[in-house]
């Protein structure tokens, strides 16, 4: 088998890429009904950041987003922060989920598989019936336009239901996987005041049952705004003085969760109706994962991440109508609105709670094969461990037409991987962000497919690579940045009525560009490699070394299952540069592995990428949505409190942080850096 090198061409357009993918078929309807003739990919992404308006314009068309008023411009003002899109519009992100797509009622949209229940399905119809009956409990409860409705919950199905109704009246949404503890939640929610928590009492995570009813417990002591509680009634445990949710919706209840609120009448799918909202007003508040610190609110609007997620899945995913979409997911990470929104193109999805690697890492793969699923997203973290683990899927009869990877750098071996195991699918390598609620550079099925690289900016993102000065930089490491509006740029931070915190946290250090914290080369060809956050970037003797790069080779070698690698700055000196392993099970960070270690990423990238030490931990800080926890790693190792730097109920794997903070401490008391 012959190894994969960066670079090479792993996937080509067909021949009749135009005609097949929606992309294409954009093109030729802008050619059609515009009167905008583009020979291609790069012409087209060069026109929607050059004509903003008239770009954004034409998705609104294509898509005949559904608005109640008419906008009297598209873009009022072009300034950052202030950008303000299609002012007088009246919409609501639900209703363009439910409009008629020409699927019959018994359709099957939904998919839920879960270890704690046996697979449920929702049909077309039955989803909105039962977002109809949502929406009228959360009325009967007092839940107005404006009002945040929460939820401590897993990606199933009902959460999806929750969500759909609150965005039908206009109300607020945020959720936390009920992995997170309470600490970690009510950092959250607190932010946002919520009157309603949905949440579930437990759930099966591999063969263990998790009893959550003391987090909830907390949660709700933390929320003194909190109107009403309903349990999903979800696994075995329920939790005291709540509302249930089943009873809600199939009878209509009145119940008194120790708060004040008649649930009323359920109601029925007649009943669904949908609040006309303007284009910025708040669909939902996520929360930045912890990376850079403790999480803040970002408040998305109806309009923007409606037509964004339009955009985004339908001509760069290629989703459309007879499509099913699964990409395993929490509901604390922009990805399951990204996998919520493929209901809007007409998409099914396919909801997984549960350890994605359990029984095995074959596991999605069997899912995906048994619903049908066309478009896969998988995690790079996941892409490399079937690899390592030897997986053949090429026999298998997936009907995969696309496979998408985002949340971390693949490494040009898993693009080779990939290519083998399924000949002929299209690859789609992106990077985005919570910030954004969507990707910024990503693949499209009219361009090549390259090992190690992403095939360049999204269309209408005016992205690029800044020097420090504020140049664009072409063929070295830069600042990712963003030099035009884009309509999911976030409408603000929850409690910030001034916009300070959004300014310094995105605009300050380019004043009106958008500097993103990524760390990125962009090519010639307008390709691009994402070398990890820039704040975490290592900066060794002036020259900036990318994490990824570190995690491609060493994570490669026989032994190392995970790895994270931080530089603590010295003054004066080229500072210190640790690198922390996890073995693999049966395997000893001993001086032969250290050796190993040493000597290919020696000859692999280059003397400067020899650690100074390698120290054996027991896991790599993560949070839950797979994110290594690099600059909180290292303001730990420089003696900032961990307190200060991330939120503990928020990993992966509880404790991981310890460790580091242990070796700070004895750090503390002698000198000669982070010790050993």
């Amino acid at each position: 088998m012959t190894a994969t090198r960066p670079g090479d061409v792993v996937w080509s357009p067909p021949d009749d890429a135009r005609s097949r993918y929606r992309v294409g078929q954009y093109l030729d309807w802008l050619e059609a009904t515009h009167g905008v003739a583009l020979p291609d990919r790069p012409a087209l992404w060069r026109w929607s950041v050059e004509h903003v308006e008239d770009f954004w314009a034409s998705l609104w068309r294509y898509f005949d987003v559904l608005s109640h008023a008419s906008h009297s411009t598209v873009l009022a003002s072009r300034r950052m922060p202030g950008a303000r899109w299609f002012p007088g519009a009246r919409l609501n992100y639900a209703e363009q989920v439910f409009r008629d797509d020409g699927r019959p009622p018994d359709a099957v949209v939904i998919h839920g598989f879960s270890p704690t229940r046996e697979p449920v399905t929702l049909t077309r119809a039955a989803l909105r019936a039962d977002v109809a009956r949502a929406a009228a409990v959360l009325r009967a409860l007092g839940v107005r336009r404006g009002d945040r409705v929460v939820a401590y919950a897993p990606n199933i199905p009902e959460t999806v239901v929750a969500f759909l109704a609150t965005a039908a009246l206009g109300a607020v949404w945020s959720s936390c996987s009920p992995e997170f503890g309470a600490r970690s939640v009510v950092d959250r929610f607190g932010q946002i005041e919520p009157v309603v928590l949905i949440a579930v009492g437990g759930y099966r995570h591999r063969d263990a049952e998790l009893d959550r009813r003391e987090e909830v417990a907390a949660i709700r002591r933390a929320l003194p705004t909190l109107r009403a509680v309903v349990d999903l009634e979800y696994g075995r445990h329920r939790l005291p003085d709540a509302l249930g949710w089943r009873a809600l919706l199939d009878a209509g209840t009145t119940g008194d969760a120790g708060t004040t609120g008649d649930a009323g009448t359920a109601g029925t799918a007649g009943d669904l109706t949908f609040e006309p909202v303007p284009f910025d007003h708040p669909l939902a508040v996520l929360f930045t994962s912890g990376t850079t610190g403790l999480p803040k609110a970002v408040v998305h609007g109806h309009g923007g991440v409606l037509l964004e997620h339009l955009k985004n899945h339908a001509l760069s995913w290629d989703l459309g109508v007879g499509d099913r979409l699964l990409w395993y997911t929490t509901t604390a990470w922009m990805m399951w609105n990204a996998l919520v929104s493929a209901l809007l193109v007409g998409a099914g999805i396919v909801c997984i709670d549960g350890d994605p690697a359990y029984p095995d890492l074959d596991r999605q793969w069997r899912l995906a094969e048994a619903t049908g699923t066309t478009v896969m997203g998988v995690s790079p973290g996941f892409v490399m461990a079937s690899r390592k683990a030897g997986l053949d899927l090429a026999a298998r009869r997936l009907p995969l037409r696309v496979v998408a990877s985002a949340g971390a750098p693949l490494p040009p071996e898993g693009y080779g991987w990939l290519a083998r195991q399924f000949p002929g699918t299209y690859l789609n390598i992106g990077s985005g962000g919570t910030d954004v609620c969507t990707g910024i550079v990503q693949g499209d099925p009219l361009l090549p497919v390259r090992a190690g690289e992403i095939a360049g900016p999204a269309l209408g993102v005016d992205a690029c690579a800044f020097d420090p000065l504020g140049r664009p930089v072409v063929g070295e490491l830069g600042e990712l940045v963003i030099r035009t509006p884009m309509p999911s740029m976030p409408v603000g931070f929850w409690g910030d009525p001034d916009g300070a915190r959004l300014s310094a946290t995105y605009f300050d250090f380019y004043p009106g560009v958008w500097r993103h914290g990524d760390w990125v080369e962009f090519r010639a060809d307008g390709s691009c490699h994402v070398a990890g956050r820039s704040d975490a970037t290592l900066n060794r003797g002036g020259v900036r070394l990318g994490t990824a790069e570190f995690y491609r080779v060493v994570e490669e070698l026989d032994g190392v299952a995970d790895s994270l690698v931080v530089h603590l700055d010295e003054p004066g000196t080229n500072g210190e540069l640790l690198l922390f392993v996890v073995t693999d099970p049966g395997a000893a960070l001993d001086d032969g592995l250290r050796g190993r270690i040493v000597s290919a990423l020696r000859t692999q990238l280059s003397p400067r990428h020899v650690p100074d030490q390698v120290i054996a931990v027991p896991a790599v800080p993560r949070t839950v949505t797979g994110k290594k926890l690099e600059l909180p790693v290292k303001r730990i190792l420089t003696g900032t409190p961990v307190a200060e730097v991330a939120s503990t109920g928020a990993l992966a794997v509880p404790g991981s942080l310890d460790p580091f903070v242990a070796l700070a401490a004895r750090s503390a008391g002698r000198s000669g850096g982070a010790g050993s």
